[in-house]
């Protein structure tokens, strides 16, 4: 089932997914199942896997010099996503990226999903590299995903990029995009950022996941700015508890968003880990509580791995 037809079955109740990410190249299923095992009690109608592009790391060699070497940092999305739709008859959602693969790449990749009777994606343009300043795409491959939705799009009508296929097959996915509630951090302002996502719903998106955001205001204030500009479609709120002191600093400077001062004075004054986890938890609590209250359509956790903080979460929302 689609992920919207999920939406439009619930009738205004609030539903509950997951995001979990693919294990490192060496790594086995067991840690996902690990993760989902617990939450599956909750009954999420869909769970959502990321791809990660390659990642360049530096290796001294004997000379003293560093060598560049791209790796593969996290293979696997489109066989977990078979694997969890195998063990508990959930619908999965693979992150598709325009970093690291070309056209033909995607296309590829969209084929196997729908061989698969997979029909959700979330279409990203995904972050750089590590050690890129900047956006590099593939040669070949798509800048923004706006393009990829496009791409998508259009094998959901029977155009593939060979123009020699005649009436192709249709594919059937319903797409998500990303959402800022405090902009993409390369937008110059808000009213920017919003057409750009208003571009991505007009190429056959047809709903959003948020980037996480501590401060449900900024939530709320976000989706009154998506309606003002014709944004129509349901907008999922992502959450992620804070759980370490050091992401105090790290959350903000790797995703751009801002902590409410309330939460990091509590985070602060916290003397260990585990006073850190409690607030943490206690605040993703409150926020899932009055998002709930709002009526919003689904509240995607950000897993990590984690699952014993987002089942404490859960249970007392």
């Amino acid at each position: 089932m689609k992920v919207t037809e999920y939406f439009e079955k619930a009738k205004g109740e609030t539903l509950t997914s997951f995001e979990v990410l693919p294990p490192l190249k060496g790594g086995s299923m067991k840690s996902i199942f690990d993760t989902l095992d617990p939450l599956m009690e909750f009954k999420p109608p869909f769970v959502d896997v990321t791809y990660h592009r390659e990642e360049f790391i530096y290796t001294e060699r004997k000379s003293g010099f560093f060598e560049k070497v791209a790796i593969r940092k996290r293979p696997g999305t489109v066989g977990i996503c078979a694997a969890l739709m195998h063990r508990y008859g959930v619908d999965a959602v693979p992150h598709l990226i325009c970093g690291g693969f070309t056209k033909e790449n995607t296309e590829d990749a969209l084929i196997d999903l729908n061989f698969l009777n997979i029909n959700n994606v979330l279409a990203l343009r995904g972050d750089a590299r590590k050690f890129d300043s900047k956006f590099i795409p593939e040669e070949g491959g798509h800048s923004y995903a706006v393009d990829l939705v496009e791409q998508i799009s259009n094998m959901n009508k029977g155009i593939y990029l060979d123009s020699n296929i005649e009436n192709g097959n249709k594919t059937n996915f319903c797409i998500g995009v990303a959402g800022y509630p405090e902009k993409q951090y390369e937008s110059p302002n808000i009213e920017t950022d919003l057409k750009y996502t208003k571009a991505k719903i007009d190429a056959g998106a047809s709903y959003i996941v948020t980037q996480m955001f501590y401060d449900n205001e900024k939530y709320f204030d976000y989706v009154k700015r998506c309606r003002a500009a014709g944004i129509n479609v349901p907008i999922v709120p992502g959450l992620k508890p804070l759980t370490k002191k050091y992401q105090i600093n790290a959350i903000p400077r790797n995703f751009y968003i801002n902590l409410p001062e309330a939460l990091s004075k509590e985070l602060l004054k916290a003397k260990d880990t585990s006073h850190v986890k409690e607030i943490g938890i206690e605040w993703a609590i409150q926020q899932s509580k009055e998002l709930k209250a709002a009526g919003v359509p689904c509240l995607h956790y950000y897993t990590m791995g984690d699952s014993d903080t987002i089942v404490k979460i859960i249970e007392k929302t």
